[in-house]
């Protein structure tokens, strides 16, 4: 059975994406391969960050006590660990169960994209403003389904016009849920509201970091 470094297991509300505002489950997982110039998770990544290892079992066994319907993996990177196509397997045989992978555009879906309908992605794309933009896979999209998402977190115009060339290239509106996400502190809402009407972005949604209006935007656990 597999085994997972997990920094943090929390219920709180899902404060971004197709269910913000609904109840789920965080499961937080330790590291990743990148380094966005706005991560607001840093810590976990950190090679020493405290963390508890938990098998499959043991992360099922605890969501299910939250009696909590949505699940969110995130990190870090999710599905850089070892083990993730057992435990999304695992916790997508629950009934009425919705699962939703947080993850950073520079790794393959395809191992995963399949396992279960009841498992979607939120993708993102890194920006020029990240610094990582040469780490994504555009060949990811090919996979997305209706029930998946392609996030862009944009702290500038010269974000949001490389955001517009992507999803016009890949057609992405037709393909699966498309968000603008502000960088917390860079960019006004309605500087991405402005440029959304200039461009007539049908099918693309704003969405704001709902958990940093809730509660102190460096408070961790929500």
């Amino acid at each position: 059975m597999a085994v997972f470094d997990v920094a943090e297991t929390f219920t709180s509300i899902n404060g971004e994406g197709t269910h913000a505002g609904q109840l789920a489950v965080f499961v937080r997982f330790c590291g990743c391969n990148l380094r966005c110039s706005f991560c607001d998770t840093t810590w976990a990544n950190e090679p020493d960050v405290p963390h508890v290892c938990q098998t499959t079992e043991e992360i099922c066994a605890a969501v299910d006590a939250t009696g909590v319907n949505n699940v969110t993996l995130t990190g870090g990177e999710p599905l850089l660990r070892d083990g993730m196509v057992e435990l999304l397997t695992a916790l997508s045989q629950k009934e009425n169960r919705y699962i939703e992978i947080e993850t950073n555009g520079s790794v393959d879906l395809a191992p995963y994209i399949h396992l279960s309908p009841r498992i979607a992605f939120t993708m993102d794309y890194k920006l020029p403003g990240s610094g990582m933009e040469s780490h994504m896979r555009p060949e990811n999209f090919s996979l997305l389904r209706a029930s998946d998402t392609v996030k862009f977190v944009a702290g500038s115009q010269e974000d949001l016009q490389r955001a517009l060339d992507v999803i016009q290239t890949y057609d992405l509106t037709h393909r699966c849920h498309v968000y603008f996400s502000p960088v917390f502190g860079s960019i006004e809402p309605a500087e991405i509201v402005d440029f959304m009407q200039a461009h007539t972005l049908n099918d693309v949604t704003l969405q704001l970091q709902m958990h940093k209006f809730i509660w102190d935007p460096n408070k961790r656990g929500v």
